[in-house]
């Protein structure tokens, strides 16, 4: 009795391990896209569509939102202050942002990139 106990308590931690393992794989697909996207692309995903993006941030536009380039175009990103790790970053700095699309309807359309992550 106390063997089959053991087996099944084995069985059981076992399986939550794998189970865990490939939950943080999953997110982590999820929060980094494997290809990166152009702006020119990102201006025509679906709303929530994750993005990567290669480029520069090349000016402050307020309130945590900054006007970013690549050479497709530029579009404005939402950036936690916090994201920036205490880095100084200028318009000739390259930056990998990684989030996902935002897109309002109100007034008129407006499409900006929500950034989760910045890679410096």
């Amino acid at each position: 009795m106390n063997m089959i106990l053991k087996a099944a308590l084995i069985s059981g931690l076992v399986g939550t391990s794998t189970f865990a393992l490939a939950n943080t794989a999953v997110n982590q697909a999820a929060i980094a896209p494997q290809t990166t996207t152009t702006v020119k692309h990102a201006l025509t995903l679906k709303d929530d569509t994750k993005v990567q993006l290669k480029g520069y941030v090349v000016k402050a536009v307020g309130d945590e939102k900054y006007q970013f380039r690549d050479n497709t175009g530029t579009i404005t990103v939402d950036i936690d202050d916090e994201l920036w790790q205490g880095k100084p970053v200028n318009a000739k700095t390259p930056v990998t942002l990684i989030g996902e699309v935002d897109i309002d309807y109100r007034p008129a359309k407006r499409v900006e990139i929500d950034v989760d992550a910045v890679k410096f």
